[in-house]
């Protein structure tokens, strides 16, 4: 051990001495015995050995030796003989140790609070527990001039003592503590180290987050002016740094990196920030001078500060040099690094013979050396840090150890010691750090920094009884506003306990920690958001998987919780969370978005009943809590497609309203001529329906189209109960599909219609197109229009893409990715392109030109024709609903799909006149049917429907007739489109039955253009 500086009071262990000692000296004292670490005070000197016994040896003015012996030489603390002591330290004039249950014995001066013994003794000469801390296991102590903070085990952070400027970290107003008072504005965050200067304090997180309070006079927090904080603050400069130790002296800091370099700030009237300067310094500032070697240890005393170079097996000194604290040799002070003098430890640290670490105090510096045999001090290079000597890191090794405890143990501690330490968040948030290329210390609000993998591998193993009732313990306790991001990986972490994903736990555990991710503050809310985007799709997915059960289980089992208030309250909390996930998704793109569909609800719930309540207590005439209306990406195309139909049905009925008291009005003021048809009608003739449907619809507003539409066929008797409407709906659109008016481009290879940029009808032919597709879905007919996906992106919003152009032109959009993909630089002679001087600089002008090209063929050729047919089709259907579909529901909902169940058809099927369903003529029909190829099939459904998709609702929704004839065998089947109805003569084997039934099916042209 060697020893230099201040040495009055006999506080270096080698007896008094009346001058300082300016050189480093060896003592003897503990040669041999294993000297573990040395805790330095104002005028005192703690020693702690290997076997944990303590001596000390100073100034014993308020008995902070704990001993009535001399204090020119180390004696035995006997009060702690019968303890093994693991780490001690020193204050100004008081004492800590504690032993290896981490139970804390404090003796020496009191008069601040500093014992925390809940009383101001002026001295405590004999060690004594600090019983208020005995249901606690602490792994680290420090002291400050006149107070002390501490960590337990479970990451509780306690302080007590002196609070004038703050140090105790408790809030503003705060008075001076006699007993330890718990850190609050720290839960959660895994402490790695704690550490105190002279009236202020740091705690540093295991991912290198820096939090620093109390006195800031010469701005020794770093936070960049020099007001005292009496809350911990981020010392937001640091956390890129990856800082892995701090050091404080009595009013400057020392912070060490995970890469070696030495950064100080504070006070540096003596130089001791090594800047070269002894100008204060708010912020922290890299010392210069020792950048291109890697420091290992820093240690700061009072005005001074010393670092170890191990590569050169240097100690470097600067600061104040007054009691030859700093071991040049010489007297000055030193304002930037020098080298310790001492060739004889030079030379053993390059032999490789010695280990080292330094301790330094007020005015006196310890460096203690142990040979290569006897050393066993973890610390020796200070940024290799072991979790355990801070927290209790959850992990197998944590619950093997428990397990066997219980197995041979029926002590009730075990039990309590696991549960405290599975029920802290902070042991939860230290125990999965990302290691890969210490990913961890890149933990900000966009990177959690931790391994999910160990997560889930770590809750496998994690059975009964290790998991005693924890998780109810810890969720309750998480809190609005966690004090930085390291804190919230708990919420990471929860999220993959299997427990929660068992029904039986959905109203004690997983519905509560929704509540308490809704109840996270605006910041720490987004923080979240952004982790979830960046989380593996599995762990996405099993989140929204898990909600998603407990909307059915609410809807079912789960309304036998005993509260209804409660349930609409757990409910909502559910829905809420999907919906926050549901918007991270839309940024992640974690899953499609039809994953978040619940399509039970469709069955447990009457949509229809639902819209309406949500519909009214949106305009305030009833109060409810939870409308499944409200949270529409949960609903799929079916039920979205039930909201519109019992939107129109209410807009219908509301317009019929309107009328019928305008009309009463009008009868009481004798206008009758003022009445108003509550029905849209439109009077039509067969042979001019273009004319008359553009001539009818001009005299109608707004308002009328939301009314039921009728159709009157001009010179036809026919009361339009549904059928009159699909057939003019028919009808119409196969003549405004007619290439004779030019109005679409029809692109042979895909089957589908864009609009034509070449076309002389006016615009509002394209406004009547729109129009009608949107009377058609407002009175739920199925049209069978064969555009694109890219119309229905374009009315919702969405741009079209290449994909989309692919649908229409394959060969064409085939063509545009060749060249996306080209990378060769012969575009000109490839491409047939004239411009390639362009899209040979770079791919990006390629994409500008693909990008051009989809801009010009989906918007800019055919921009005048589009605006008026979206114009058309809004002022129908636009609206709040609209918004709720997806490009493709939209689509489905307008044309139908082709989810085809044949057995369905069947089923639903009615029959009139002589047959029924197990008339033998209907049986070889369905035998023919059945036997159809599928193209065959869905010709059949064109023939009988007008159309070869079914309603958005699905075959159970389609309703086919069949009626029996008179008509002799060699008649064909005939379909009426406009009301589903097969008239078939009653074919007697099945042979004339196939032929006859695919001569009419093959004959047919259907409504459509192609």
């Amino acid at each position: 051990m060697l020893c230099w500086g201040n040495a009055r009071h006999g506080q270096l262990g080698i007896g008094v001495e009346g001058n300082p000692v300016f050189e480093p000296r060896i003592c003897h004292v503990f040669s041999g015995r294993g000297l573990k670490e040395v805790a330095c005070g104002g005028q005192h000197t703690l020693f702690l050995l290997q076997d944990g016994s303590v001596y000390t040896c100073g100034s014993n003015s308020c008995g902070q030796l704990g001993h009535d012996k001399d204090g020119n030489s180390p004696e035995l603390v006997g009060a702690l003989d019968t303890q093994k002591i693991t780490m001690v330290s020193c204050g100004r004039a008081h004492s800590v140790a504690v032993n290896e249950q981490g139970q804390v014995f404090v003796w020496g001066a009191g008069d601040g609070g500093q014992l925390g013994l809940e009383t101001a003794e002026t001295a405590v000469p004999i060690p004594r527990l600090l019983k208020k801390l005995c249901d606690h296991s602490i792994s680290q102590v420090v002291c400050g001039n006149q107070h002390c903070i501490a960590l337990s085990r479970d990451g509780q952070l306690f302080t007590w003592g002196q609070n004038s400027s703050g140090q105790l970290g408790l809030g503003k107003g705060e008075t001076s503590k006699l007993s330890p008072s718990p850190v609050k504005s720290l839960a959660g965050i895994p402490l790695a180290q704690i550490t105190a200067g002279g009236d202020h304090c740091f705690a540093l997180s295991l991912s290198g987050a820096v939090f620093g309070w109390g006195k800031n006079k010469a701005g020794q927090l770093g936070l960049n002016d020099k007001q005292d904080r009496a809350v911990p603050c981020h010392i937001k400069f640091l956390r890129s740094q990856r800082v892995v130790y701090i050091s404080c002296g009595d009013e400057h800091t020392a912070a060490l990196t995970k890469s070696g370099g030495l950064f100080t700030f504070g006070d540096g009237s003596r130089g001791q920030l090594g800047h070269g300067s002894s100008n204060n310094e708010l912020l922290p500032r890299r010392v210069m001078e020792l950048m291109g070697t890697e420091v290992s240890q820093i240690t700061c005393g009072r005005h001074h500060t010393l670092a170890f170079v191990p590569s050169s097996g240097t100690v470097y000194a600067f600061g104040c040099n007054s009691h030859g604290q700093l071991g040049t040799g010489i007297l000055a002070d030193l304002r930037s690094p020098h080298p310790v003098k001492n060739d004889f430890l030079t030379l053993n640290l390059r032999k490789g013979k010695v280990h080292l670490r330094i301790d330094t105090a007020f005015l006196f510096p310890f460096l203690l050396s142990f040979t290569s045999e006897s050393f066993l001090d973890l610390k020796k290079d200070f940024r290799v840090f072991n979790v355990s000597k801070s927290l209790s890191p959850i992990n197998h090794d944590c619950l093997n150890s428990w397990r066997l405890k219980l197995l041979y143990n029926t002590d009730s501690n075990v039990t309590k010691d696991m549960i405290v330490h599975l029920s802290s968040t902070a042991c939860w948030n230290a125990s999965f750090l990302d290691q890969s290329d210490d990913a961890h210390f890149k933990t900000n609000p966009k990177i959690p920094g931790i391994d999910l993998n160990s997560v889930r591998m770590l809750f496998e193993t994690l059975s009964k009884p290790a998991t005693t009732s924890f998780e109810s313990l810890l969720i309750p306790q998480l809190p609005r506003s966690p004090p930085d991001v390291e804190a919230m990986r708990i919420y990471l972490i929860l999220s993959e306990y299997p427990a929660l994903q068992d029904s039986k736990n959905y109203i004690r555990l997983t519905i509560p920690l929704a509540i308490a991710i809704l109840q996270l503050d605006t910041n720490p809310s987004k923080v979240l958001d952004n982790w979830w985007c960046v989380v593996d799709v599995g762990v996405f997915t099993r989140m929204v998987d898990m909600y998603k059960s407990i909307v059915v289980y609410m809807l079912t089992g789960g309304k036998t919780v005993p509260a209804p208030v409660l349930h609409e309250n757990y409910f909502m909390a559910t829905l809420r969370l999907l919906e926050k996930l549901h918007k991270v998704n839309l940024k992640a793109h974690h899953v499609e978005y039809n994953h978040f569909y619940i399509p039970d609800i469709t069955s447990l719930v009457d949509i229809q009943e639902d819209y309406l309540k949500w519909f009214l207590s949106k305009a305030q005439i009833v109060s409810m809590k939870v409308n499944l209306c409200a949270f529409p990406f949960i609903l799929n195309a079916q039920a979205k497609t039930t909201m519109l139909q019992t939107d129109a049905e209410l807009q219908m009925q509301m317009a019929v309203s309107g009328a019928n008291l305008h009309n009463v009005f009008m009868l009481l003021t004798l206008e009758p001529h003022l009445a108003r048809n509550p029905y849209l009608v439109l009077h039509v003739r067969r042979n001019h329906l273009v004319s008359d449907t553009l001539r009818e619809l001009t005299v109608y507003s707004d308002v009328d189209l939301k009314k039921p539409l009728k159709v009157i066929f001009d010179g036809e008797e026919a009361v339009d109960a549904g059928g009159l409407t699909k057939e003019f709906f028919l009808l119409l659109l196969k003549e405004l599909m007619d290439p004779v008016y030019g109005m679409f481009t029809y692109y042979k290879e895909s089957n589908l219609l864009w609009f034509s940029d070449k076309c002389f009808v006016e615009q509002n032919w394209f406004h009547l197109i729109g129009i009608i597709c949107g009377l058609a879905i407002y009175n739920s007919t199925v049209v069978d229009l064969h555009f694109p996906l890219a119309l229905y992106k374009k009315l919702l919003d969405v741009s079209p893409s290449l994909e989309d152009f692919k649908e229409l032109s394959p060969t064409e959009a085939r063509s545009l990715q060749q060249l996306l993909d080209y990378e060769g630089r012969d575009v000109e002679g490839t491409f047939l392109l004239n411009f390639a001087y362009l899209l040979n600089l770079c791919v990006c002008f390629r994409k500008e030109f693909v990008d051009s090209y989809l801009r010009y063929v989906f918007s800019d050729s055919v921009d005048e024709q589009y605006s008026a047919f979206s114009s058309g089709f809004l002022k129908v259907c636009g609206g709040e609903i609209l918004s709720l579909f997806q490009p493709s529901e939209l689509m489905a909902m307008v044309v139908g799909n082709n989810n085809y169940n044949w057995e369905e058809l069947e089923k639903n099927a009615v029959y009139k006149g002589e047959y029924s369903a197990t008339h033998p003529t209907v049986r070889l029909f369905w035998e023919v049917f059945h036997e159809f190829p599928l193209e065959k099939k869905k010709q059949f459904l064109l023939f009988l429907t007008g159309s070869d998709r079914i309603p958005i609702h699905g075959m159970e929704s389609l309703r086919i007739i069949i009626q029996s004839t008179t008509a002799e065998e060699h008649y064909l089947p005939v379909a009426h489109t406009c009301y589903n109805l097969l008239d078939m003569p009653r074919y007697q084997t099945k042979e004339i039955l196939r032929r006859r039934l695919t001569q009419a099916v093959e004959q047919y042209e259907g409504f459509s253009l192609v």
